[in-house]
């Protein structure tokens, strides 16, 4: 890939105020999860004995351009906290994220940014919980013997009501987002395909292996969490059949982007980010997939960051707001 900007003078939308994280992994080196920096990419545990995963669920709240965000009361210990729990063996965590979010909300959550970590003891050892931004789509509440209530709040009112510190921190960086959180684009990098020195036909006809087949399965499950509801990829037939499971899963038409190929978008890379940028513009969740050649480019122009990773099958979720990327979170491939 080369490293050179060019074409049609479009330049970052960002620079040093980019939250950058890895996603299922401990956010490091970016400090508590919103700020300049790059995240190294770790273990989802880093050696807890306790790993739990959980969110700042938020919907739109009456006022104008305003919002609330989930508090549940845990009977058991009459506290007052954020939604989250513990993995199931096996488990992802950003799947933990969104399931906890159902069982002690009642709500449907779709992932936004990722707020980092926090750790503190329990009886068991190290506890780590990993949090995310989501948005409450649909659900009701129903009391049970884990969680007895459920309050829609104002931040400032969460905040006061919160038992523990740590949980503050978390609700403060998602503050820090701004007055509405960021919108994802999931930026996907096709998964495995071989190579084109052993594929005898033509480039944009070679397939994704059996391995790749089985990466596009497994990122769907990380997609869908998401809620994308547009689909767009490069016209290699490796990036439509990259997001093909999830186009199938949600009822999405993939559309093709020649100016995100690889051919196209060397081209102009200005007029292949200016292409990015439109198809970030809406109110939905697109997916768009892409090529090794590519996605370096544009995450380095728009968040600033030096020489950022794309291994095939990995996703980058960039968080626009007001037209520019605000967060940016790295996911390696499923079977990292």
């Amino acid at each position: 890939m080369s490293g050179k900007h060019t074409g049609s003078g479009v330049s970052p939308s960002t620079g040093s105020g980019v939250h950058s994280g890895v996603g299922p992994g401990v956010n490091s080196g970016a400090g508590p999860g919103v700020g300049p920096g790059v995240s190294s990419n770790g273990a989802a545990g880093e050696g807890a004995d306790v790993v739990a995963a959980g969110a700042v669920l938020w919907r739109p709240a009456a006022a104008e351009g305003g919002l609330e965000v989930a508090l549940v009361h845990r009977p058991r210990y009459d506290d007052w906290s954020l939604p989250k729990g513990k993995l199931a063996r096996g488990e992802p965590v950003p799947t933990a994220a969104v399931r906890e979010v159902a069982e002690e909300t009642g709500s449907l959550a779709l992932l936004g940014p990722r707020l980092g970590a926090i750790r503190y003891q329990v009886p068991q050892g190290d506890k780590v919980v990993h949090f995310w931004s989501a948005r409450a789509v649909c659900g009701d509440f129903s009391p049970n013997d884990e969680v007895d209530e459920l309050r829609w709040l104002s931040t400032t009112a969460a905040a006061e009501l919160l038992t523990y510190v740590r949980d503050r921190e978390v609700l403060d960086r998602f503050r820090r987002l701004g007055p509405r959180p960021p919108r994802p684009v999931l930026l996907v990098r096709h998964a495995k395909a071989g190579t084109r020195h052993t594929w005898k036909g033509d480039d944009g006809l070679r397939p994704l292996t059996e391995k790749g087949r089985d990466q596009a399965e497994q990122l769907s499950r990380l997609l869908v969490l998401f809620g994308p509801a547009r689909a767009y990829a490069a016209p290699p037939l490796r990036c439509s059949q990259t997001i093909q499971p999830v186009a199938d899963q949600l009822g999405m038409k993939i559309k093709p982007e020649p100016l995100l190929s690889e051919e196209g978008y060397w081209r102009d890379p200005g007029a292949g980010l200016t292409r990015l940028l439109e198809l970030a513009g809406g109110e939905d969740v697109p997916v768009v997939c892409s090529q090794g050649g590519v996605i370096p480019d544009i995450v380095e122009r728009l968040t600033g960051e030096k020489e950022p990773p794309a291994r095939k099958a990995s996703t980058w979720v960039l968080g626009f707001a007001a037209g520019r990327v605000v967060t940016a979170d790295y996911y390696p491939a499923p079977d990292h």
